[in-house]
């Protein structure tokens, strides 16, 4: 009988969705091996980080133009819109991620594989 080789941790399709259910974990598979040498793990990695990272620059950006009388009232509606957005882009990349297929978003798609491959 052939013996079958144990499979210990995550496989590179489970480790790069769960990249992206938060920061944490993507920070993780950076700097913990064998995640780290995986040019798809680091891929996920940094873009979720880069996601993360712009998702929390467009909010202080909502904050300080919502401060703004005239575009107070249209700015709650705005938001919600962008938020709504950024959430099915989330779970479009993670889903996609999960079934082994790389899904860049414009720009941070981009940093990311040159963080990735560098």
């Amino acid at each position: 009988m052939p013996e079958e080789t144990p499979q210990t941790g995550l496989s590179d399709n489970a480790a790069s969705g769960l990249a992206y259910v938060t920061v944490i974990p993507a920070i993780i598979f950076l700097v913990v091996p064998p995640y780290n040498q995986k040019p798809v793990v680091r891929f996920h990695s940094w873009q979720s980080i880069f996601l993360f990272i712009a998702w929390i620059v467009i909010h202080i950006g909502f904050m300080i133009v919502g401060r703004i009388p005239i575009f107070g009232c249209f700015i709650g509606i705005l938001r919600l819109l962008v938020g709504l957005a950024l959430f099915i882009l989330w779970l479009i990349v993670m889903i996609k991620a999960f079934n082994g297929q790389r899904f860049k978003i414009p720009f941070i798609g981009d940093l990311a594989e040159k963080q990735a491959n560098g």
